[in-house]
Parts: C-alpha cells; sequence; structure tokens
C-alpha cells in the first residue's frame, strides 16, 4: 500500500508539472497571439480607424454643444484643428477633393455677399472645410499623418480637459453637473485616439 501510495503522489505530482507547463505555454501563446493582433489591428488600421472616427464625433460633438445653449468657457475654436487632425482618411479625402472645394466655394460666396444670411454658428464648420482644402501637403499628409499631428491632438484634448475640469469647479463637479457630464465624455473620447497612437508606437 505504500509503494501504491508513492506512486499516486508521483503521478500526482507529474500531472501539476504538465498542467503547470500546459498553463505556461498557454499564456505565452495568448501574450503571442494579443500581440499579434495588435500588430495586425494597427497595419489594418481598423482599431485606429474606428477611434479617429470615435474622435473626430467626439469634437463634432463638443462643438455643437458649445454652439447650442450649453456654452462653456472653453477654446473650442481648438477642435477645428483636432478635427482636421484626427479626420478618418477616407472623409479627409473627399472632403479634400472637389467637394469640399464646392462647399468652401459656397460658403465663401455666401459670406462675402450675403454676410447677414450667414449664421455665427457656420463660421467654425466654414473654418474647417476651407482649413481642408487649402491646407498644404505638408500639413494635411505628413504632419496630419505623422506623430506631430497625434502630439497636437492630445495637447489640445489635455488642455480642453483640464479647462472644462477648471471651469467645472473640480474633478467631481466635472462628473456631476447636468452638462459637465457630457463635455466631460466628450473631452475623454478626444483622447483615447492620440493615446491609442502612442501606444501603438511604442508596441
Amino acid at each position: 500500500m505504500g509503494k501504491m501510495g508513492y506512486l499516486a503522489m508521483k503521478v500526482d505530482l507529474l500531472n501539476d508539472e504538465l498542467l503547470e507547463s500546459d498553463m505556461r505555454e498557454l499564456g505565452v501563446a495568448v501574450r503571442k497571439l494579443a500581440g499579434d493582433a495588435l500588430l495586425l489591428g494597427s497595419g489594418l488600421g481598423f482599431g485606429t480607424t474606428f477611434l479617429k472616427f470615435l474622435a473626430s464625433i467626439a469634437a463634432i460633438y463638443l462643438l455643437i454643444l458649445d454652439r447650442t445653449n450649453w456654452r462653456t468657457n472653453m477654446l473650442t475654436s481648438l477642435l477645428i484643428p483636432y478635427i482636421f487632425l484626427s479626420l478618418p482618411s477616407v472623409v479627409f479625402s473627399v472632403l479634400r477633393g472637389e467637394f469640399g472645394k464646392w462647399i468652401a466655394f459656397i460658403g465663401v460666396v455666401l459670406r462675402l455677399f450675403f454676410p447677414r444670411h450667414f449664421p455665427e454658428w457656420l463660421e467654425m464648420w466654414g473654418s474647417l472645410i476651407l482649413l481642408l482644402v487649402v491646407s498644404p501637403a505638408f500639413f494635411a499628409h505628413t504632419i496630419r499623418d505623422g506623430a506631430g499631428g497625434v502630439l497636437i491632438c492630445l495637447a489640445i484634448g489635455c488642455y480642453l480637459l483640464q479647462e472644462h475640469i477648471r471651469a467645472s469647479g473640480g474633478f467631481r463637479n466635472s462628473f456631476t453637473k447636468t452638462h459637465g457630464v457630457s463635455n466631460t465624455v466628450g473631452i475623454i473620447l478626444l483622447l483615447v485616439y492620440p493615446i491609442w497612437r502612442f501606444v501603438l508606437r511604442f508596441i
């Protein structure tokens, strides 16, 4: 009986070692899979493109909020370069092409010849379209697609967040006031895209 107990204990130890070895190999495989998935996602651009769309929608949302009755003391004109730098390539190329040129042309004609019929809230959007259409290739492609554009987006997001927290009267108030929550969530969404790009750069 003692010999059988010894063999059973030896088999249990062997099974434990095999199980532990399998778990280590599984952990290595999961880490490799996660790394490859991140690289594949960044190579295809799905994650980055999705976050660009999310950041652009958040910036447009904040711009609309500021132009409606929820006015804030933030420097929301910074959202225009943020949208310019974070707009997904598909939308950017459409607005930079003939379609954007026609919109810019109509906006300039309306502003020059019918200034009373050109509402104030359209001025920011007109500035965005003009910026998209007339920006030199250095800004439209080199800065926008490089680390400089991401750094500018991150700086704008951080600045707007700290200004919003200061205007709300503290971090806690920025999440408890009725209008503060929507602004806070929108500004936090502005930070997700540049942080993601920096994470991808260092992986």
